[in-house]
């Protein structure tokens, strides 16, 4: 039998501070207006959700978002809230899991580089559907943007490199908390909701690397960001009905990061400087459909072979330096599927030389097992490069040598590739890679009304104006 008594529990209690830095960060998000921020800020918002739509328009019609979809129809849940592509709407949290998988199904959504983390396709499907649920307007949107990006950045940092170099998914580990606070800020939730349902995300954090280890990645990643945004809208929706968590759920002793990232935690980036700058503003737009890591060195591939493609017989060798986790996650000679060839540095390198990397076709079954890129893979040698990993992470780039055939010699280094906040995406660009990527399924009309919609989204009176446009 077991005996307790009043001066054992209170020595093996805990105790924490009040004010943790958690809860700060939770506090800070659910008072933002956007009357009190810099238009910089709501202009951001609005280019990262026209670029997320963009994705989960183009992922909407691949295998893997039809299934997930076909999945959650076949459940005929009740709701308001849209999956991309379909007319029938369903229950807020499973349309969060649909459209997060449709916007993370082709390796083109955002990114946040020292975080290491993908945003648009988690805080944005999480922070529509739950827009949709209750009916709120543009304004109530963006907001949820707004906080849901920061959010999702600073737990990201806070959690540092270690659960990366461990074989953990950041985007899935971080992502359902982001996915709550995006969630919960438009729905409006009290700070104590709020604070509740970040706790409770952070018990369905989950997500591992193994589809980077060679072996075929399938479609497991593809789901990571619709599961984090699933999570988080449930998780709000259970708070605003009174379930409760612990409120050093994130921070505190055993909660996230303390269990993923122990003594390389550092929950005071949660709440350090508040404010002074916008992770929104900072965001990571792709140009290519491949890993992150990748892009500096498709990019300078592309610049080095000059304007035509090149024949692999005229490449002798090609060097691509990089850091050591780049080359330990992404140096696969031999992908045997889709996904093993966007997370490969030596198929995309080949694939930059001898065709176009921009087009997503070049990453189908039979492209990858094109039998002259594939040799051309294998004679790519990939090395760490002292400057890059001293760079990781906040910096994703390469140092390139291509020798030709005939003797010729070339090289570059680029520690930004385009895109990133160092050399950002121009407007145009940007709405060109929208443009491209909705056209797969909407007409030249629908286009340019969804780009009106977002740029004015701040008026509109109901979020259901502009999904509206999104379904089919």
């Amino acid at each position: 039998m077991l005996h307790f008594n009043h001066e054992t529990q209170t020595m093996n209690s805990v105790s924490f501070p009040e004010k943790s830095s958690a809860r700060e960060l939770v506090d800070f998000v659910q008072a933002l207006s956007l009357d009190a921020m810099p238009g910089s800020v709501t202009d951001s918002a609005k280019w990262c959700l026209l670029d997320s739509l963009g994705c989960a328009l183009f992922g909407s019609v691949e295998s893997w978002a039809k299934i997930m979809a076909d999945e959650m129809l076949a459940e005929r849940s009740h709701g308001q809230s849209s999956i991309v592509g379909h007319r029938q709407t369903v229950a807020a949290p499973a349309a969060a899991l649909c459209n997060g998988t449709a916007a993370h199904g082709f390796e083109l959504d955002d990114h946040l580089d020292e975080a290491i983390v993908h945003p648009g396709a988690i805080i944005i499907p999480a922070a529509m559907a739950a827009a949709e649920s209750v009916d709120a307007p543009g304004s109530r949107l963006l907001l949820g943007l707004i906080a849901g990006y920061e959010t999702l950045n600073r737990v990201g940092l806070a959690m540092g490199v270690e659960p990366s170099v461990r074989g953990y998914h950041k985007t899935a580990l971080a992502g359902p908390v982001g996915a709550a606070i995006a969630a919960g800020v438009v729905m409006n939730l009290s700070p104590g909701q709020l604070l509740a349902a970040v706790g409770l995300a952070c018990s369905t954090a989950s997500g591992t690397k193994s589809f980077a280890t060679g072996s075929g990645g399938g479609m497991e990643k593809r789901m990571h960001a619709g599961r984090a945004a699933e999570a988080g809208v449930r998780m709000c929706q259970l708070a605003a009905r009174g379930f409760t968590a612990p409120p050093t759920a994130l921070d505190g002793r055993f909660g996230l990061l303390d269990v993923i990232s122990g003594k390389s935690a550092r929950p005071e980036l949660l709440a350090l400087d508040l404010g002074k700058h916008w992770a929104v503003e900072h965001v990571y737009v792709k140009v290519y459909p491949c890993c992150a890591w990748i892009q500096a060195a498709v990019q300078q591939l592309v610049a080095l072979r000059g304007p035509r493609p090149l024949e692999p017989h005229a490449i002798r060798r090609v060097q691509i330096g990089v850091s050591s986790y780049a080359g330990q996650q992404n140096g696969n000679v031999a992908p045997p599927d889709t996904m093993g060839a966007q997370f490969s540095i030596p198929y995309c390198a080949a694939l930059a030389l001898t065709a176009d990397p921009a087009d997503p076709a070049m990453f189908a079954p039979d492209a990858v097992d094109e039998p002259s890129r594939r040799e051309l893979a294998r004679r790519i040698d990939i090395v760490v490069d002292a400057q890059m990993e001293a760079a990781y992470p906040r910096h994703y780039g390469a140092r390139v040598d291509l020798e030709l055939a005939s003797g010729e010699r070339r090289g570059s280094v680029v520690l930004d590739p385009h895109g990133m906040p160092a050399d950002p995406c121009t407007e145009a660009e940007r709405l060109d890679k929208f443009s491209r990527l909705a056209s797969r399924v909407k007409p030249p009309a629908a286009v340019a009304d969804l780009i009106r919609k977002v740029r004015s989204a701040e008026r509109l009176s109901s979020v259901r104006e502009l999904t509206e446009l999104l379904r089919n």
